[in-house]
Order: C-alpha cells, then structure tokens, then sequence
C-alpha cells in the first residue's frame, strides 16, 4: 500500500490549524502537508511535528494574495522580485521544518496575456528556483491544475509540465502528480503515471466530482493504488480532498482500500 500523507489545509479544518497535527498523529498518519506554513513560527510547527512524530513531506513556496484569489505569480513577469523573495522564505522555512521538497504554482494566466511571456517567465523563475533549492538539499515540484476549479491556470496538463522540466533542465525539479486534477484536465491515469514515473516527484489525491475522499467518486482507487505499488512508487501521496463530512468520519477508505 502507497505512504499517505494528511493534508492539513483540507483535513480537520474543523479545528484551528496547530490543532490539525494532533488530529493527524491521532489519526496513525506518520506523515503531513500543507499549502503555506508562513502565517506561524518554523518552531511552534516543528514542535508539532515532533511531538506527534510526524513527518512533514511538502509545502509550497509563497503564492502571492490567496485570501484575494491569487494561485500562484510564478508565471507573471511583473512579480519575479517578489517570487524570488517568496523562494527566500520559503528555503528558510524549509530548512527549520525538515521538509524535502517545495511546490511552485505558476499562476493564472491574466486576460489578454501573451503566452509565451508567461511561459518564459516561469522557465526562467523555475532555473532560478531550482539552483537555489540545490544549494540547500531540496527538491522542486512544478504541479498542473485543473482549469475548470481555477480557470485560466497556467499549467494545466502533464505533458505541459513535463515540457517545462526538460526546458528547466534541473535533476532535482519534478513533477508534482495531483490524481484528481489529472483525471478532470485528461483521464488515462494509469498509463501517465507509468510512463512518467520518473518525473514524478509527490502525488496527491482526491476523487471526481467533488473532490471528496477516495470510494466517493468515479476514480478506481482500489486499482490505483495497486498500480502505483507495481510500477514502484516509493514517495508519499498527500490527501488533499474536501472530507465529505468529517475528516475521522471518512477514513474509512484508508482500511478498505
């Protein structure tokens, strides 16, 4: 059975956010994510990590005004001094909290821009990225999203994410593999994931429609998750989904899948 990891920006959120680590480690998850530690203390977080022996596999690197709807500047070009600040912080904290690997969201596309700006501007924050991340041990993700939850992301398909990485040409930058947002954009999950398996860095989950827990929806998890076990993924699969009700309430699929 894959490693799963408890996305603590989905799970209990029914409880403030230092509280969701107890919840977590209760839970028997060895392992957590998040999308932003910024808003606490690299200390207050390590000590709940530690106290509830937890691992903490990602967060993501600064994404601009999320509370007003952005997600993500890396792609815009009048952003790259506040990206590369955000880069900054983002190996600061990493480095206080043990995470292996941090996620860069491109951003969306504003209305009327040319593509290929857009397109070079990520390119090029993703170099920069990369080289700062090797001086300190950490691996990049780059991660498509779906455009009908986020319409006009940038990066939205596999094989565009792949095409990024060759162009970005770093050995520690990655492909950050979100299972539901692949089966909304393109479907054909199986044969992706094997055929590149060894871009992928981190992969995440939720089912469709409604980006519940796995067992709600159309995706085959039970198969899924055997797939990803024969093809030999050893890296952890962040639950990133809505619970459908509580979070303790719908683990059920943890046991039965």
């Amino acid at each position: 059975m894959p490693k799963f990891a408890a996305n603590l920006s989905m799970l209990y959120n029914e409880v403030p956010f230092m509280e969701r680590f107890d919840k977590a480690g209760a839970a028997g998850f060895k392992a957590v994510e998040f999308l932003y530690p910024y808003a606490f203390s690299a200390a207050d977080i390590k000590a709940k990590l530690d106290s509830n022996g937890l691992a903490l596999v990602l967060h993501n690197i600064p994404a601009g005004d999320w509370d007003g709807g952005e997600r993500g500047i890396a792609c815009l070009p009048d952003r790259v001094d506040e990206y590369r600040a955000g880069v900054a912080k983002a190996i600061e904290y990493a480095k206080a909290l043990g995470v292996p690997q941090l996620n860069c969201l491109a951003g969306k596309a504003p209305a009327g821009a040319d593509r290929k700006v857009l397109h070079d501007t990520f390119v090029a924050n993703l170099k920069y990225t990369a080289a700062e991340f090797k001086k300190n041990g950490l691996k990049l993700l780059i991660e498509p999203i779906n455009t009908y939850d986020i319409p006009g992301f940038f990066l939205s398909t596999t094989a565009q994410g792949i095409a990024i990485l060759d162009e970005v040409g770093a050995d520690n930058a990655f492909l950050q593999y979100d299972i539901y947002h692949a089966q909304r954009m393109e479907g054909e999950l199986a044969n992706t994931m094997q055929k590149h398996l060894a871009r992928i860095g981190h992969m995440q989950l939720a089912d469709n429609p409604g980006r519940n827990e796995p067992g709600t929806g159309e995706i085959n998890y039970a198969f899924l998750f055997k797939f990803i076990d024969k093809i030999g993924y050893s890296g952890w699969i962040g639950c990133e989904y809505k619970p459908a009700t509580t979070t303790d309430a719908g683990l059920g699929w943890l046991k039965s899948l």
